[in-house]
C-alpha cells in the first residue's frame, strides 16, 4: 500500500513561483518514480513532471519545460515541483503519482488527493 499526500499549493499572482511537495508512506513506496499530473477544470488530466525512482531521470510536458523542476529527497521519499514563472494557464488541481517506472506513467495507480494552486492575472 502506498499513500501519497501532497501539500504547498495556493493562490499567487502571474510570474510567482510555488513549490509542491509530495511525500510517499507505506512500504510499496520504496524507489518508485513519482511525479505530477494536473487537472483544470473542465479538462482531462495531463501530465506535468515525473521523476524516476533514483532521481537520475526526469521528464516534462513541454508546456512547462523550463519553468518547473521535479527533484526528489531520496532519504525522505519526498517529490517537490518548483513552480517558477506561473501562468493564469497553470491554473489546476495537482495529483502527485507513483508507480514503478517514469517513462510508463499509464500504468501509475498510486494518486494522492491533489492540491490547488491558483494563478491570478
Amino acid at each position: 500500500q502506498v499513500q501519497l499526500v501532497e501539500s504547498g499549493g495556493g493562490l499567487v499572482r502571474v510570474g510567482d513561483s510555488l513549490r509542491l511537495s509530495c511525500a510517499a508512506t507505506g512500504r510499496a513506496s520504496i524507489n518508485l518514480a513519482m511525479g505530477w499530473f494536473r487537472q483544470a477544470p473542465g479538462k482531462e488530466r495531463e501530465f506535468v513532471a515525473a521523476i524516476s525512482g533514483g532521481g537520475t531521470g526526469t521528464y516534462y510536458a513541454d508546456s512547462v519545460k523550463g519553468r518547473f523542476t521535479i527533484s526528489r529527497a531520496t532519504a525522505r521519499n519526498t517529490v517537490y515541483l518548483q513552480m517558477n514563472n506561473l501562468k493564469p494557464e497553470d491554473t489546476a488541481v495537482y495529483y502527485c503519482g507513483a508507480g514503478p517506472r517514469a517513462a510508463d506513467r499509464a500504468s501509475w495507480k498510486n494518486w494522492g488527493q491533489g492540491t490547488q494552486v491558483t494563478v491570478s492575472s
